[in-house]
């Protein structure tokens, strides 16, 4: 026997005496209310200024490979600068135009999590106009109010129970 649990001896029990926990039990649980507030899931928001700063950086590295490229080619200095400032409007321009399109994630790398986080928060918004949830729904709340239902079910039927007798 261990610890004073089981028997002093597994001599004629038919058993090795081993002791164990009884996993077929189920004990019951506290009651608690199935979503929690301080759980939601909260999505990740891009963070503007690096999403700006990218942007940018792409514009500037397509300037970089026009200007790489006229050097290599000879071009005079002058001619070099107007031609960046004319594609540098140009792509400001492109953007101007495409910035209300949504984002393509599928094009997008792992390691662009401002640009993934905003193209999941623009899909996420769009399944939620696809399938009518209001803006303001709170994860969790039809359990309220069906709790909410019981109770006054059972205030009702109770009602009827005291006017009966």
């Amino acid at each position: 026997m261990s610890d004073n649990v089981g028997l002093t001896t597994p001599r004629g029990s038919g058993t090795s005496g081993y002791v164990q926990r009884n996993l077929s039990l189920l004990r019951p649980r506290d009651r608690v209310e199935p979503y929690s507030k301080e759980l939601r899931h909260q999505q990740r928001k891009p963070d503007p200024e690096i999403l700006e700063h990218e942007r940018k950086r792409r514009l500037e590295n397509e300037v970089y490979k026009l200007r790489d490229r006229l050097e290599e080619e000879g071009v005079n200095d002058d001619d070099i600068d107007d031609q960046c400032d004319a594609l540098r409007k140009k792509l400001q321009q492109d953007f101007e135009r495409t910035k209300s399109r949504p984002t393509d994630a599928k094009g997008l790398k792992s390691h662009q999590v401002h640009d993934l986080a905003k193209a999941k928060i623009e899909e996420t918004e769009k399944m939620r106009r696809a399938l009518g949830i209001r803006e303001d729904y709170e994860e969790g709340s039809h359990w309220e109010k069906s709790e909410q239902r019981m109770r006054d079910a059972v205030e009702e039927k109770e009602g009827d129970r005291d006017r009966d007798h």
